[in-house]
C-alpha cells in the first residue's frame, strides 16, 4: 500500500516552528518533483485534475503469438501481458490478461486504452491511458477510475516470424498509475 503525502494548510506559527525548515524544504523538494514529472507525461495519457490512489511498478513479459496478418503474412501479435506489481520493493499483486490488475488487499480493475505515446525507443512499448471498464473487490485500486502505464522499458516485438503459432515472451518493465478523476 503507498503512502499518501497529504498537505494542509496552518497558520499555526508553533507547529511550523516544531517541524522546522527541513520539513518545509521536503514538501517543496516533493512539489517540484511531481510538477516536473507532471510535465515529461505526454497530453494523449495526462489526466489532468486527477488524484493518484496508487503506484506500482511492474516487472514480467509481453506475450506474442505468431499470426498471419490480413495479407497472410506471418508477423507477431500482442496477446497478453503477464507482470508482478511491486510497491516499495515488496510483491504486491499481479498484471495480466485484459488488461487487468489485481492487488493482494482484494482490488483489481480492468480497463480499455483511451489514449497512447510512444515509448522512449522502438524496443519500448508504449505510454498508455486506460480507462477503467470493471472493478472488483474493495481493495485500493478499487476506486481508480483510469491508470496510466508510463517509464516503459523494453516489451516491444514487431515484424515478421517464421512459424505460424510459436509464441515469444519479451522482458518489460513500467510504472502504473491508478488514478481517480
Amino acid at each position: 500500500m503507498t503512502r499518501s503525502l497529504v498537505l494542509r494548510p496552518t497558520t499555526d506559527r508553533r507547529r511550523l516552528r516544531r517541524r522546522g525548515f527541513p520539513a518545509i524544504l521536503a514538501v517543496a523538494a516533493a512539489t517540484a518533483w511531481c510538477a516536473a514529472a507532471n510535465a515529461e507525461i505526454p497530453a494523449a495519457v495526462a489526466v489532468p485534475g486527477a488524484a493518484i490512489i496508487a503506484t506500482a511498478h511492474a516487472e514480467g513479459a509481453q506475450v506474442y503469438d505468431c499470426k498471419p496478418d490480413a495479407q497472410g503474412q506471418n508477423i507477431w501479435q500482442f496477446r497478453e501481458p503477464i507482470a508482478t506489481l511491486m510497491i516499495d520493493g515488496k510483491t504486491v499483486g499481479r498484471h495480466y490478461e485484459g488488461p487487468s490488475w489485481e492487488l493482494k488487499d482484494g482490488g483489481a480493475v480492468t480497463a480499455k486504452a483511451a489514449g497512447r505515446a510512444p515509448g522512449a525507443t522502438a524496443a519500448d512499448i508504449p505510454w498508455l491511458k486506460l480507462d477503467v471498464a470493471t472493478r472488483r473487490g474493495s481493495g485500493q485500486i478499487s476506486a481508480a477510475t483510469k491508470v496510466q502505464r508510463l517509464n516503459t522499458q523494453g516489451g516491444g516485438l514487431e515484424g515478421a516470424c517464421s512459424a505460424a503459432g510459436a509464441t515469444k515472451s519479451v522482458p518489460y518493465a513500467a510504472d502504473y498509475v491508478f488514478l481517480k478523476d
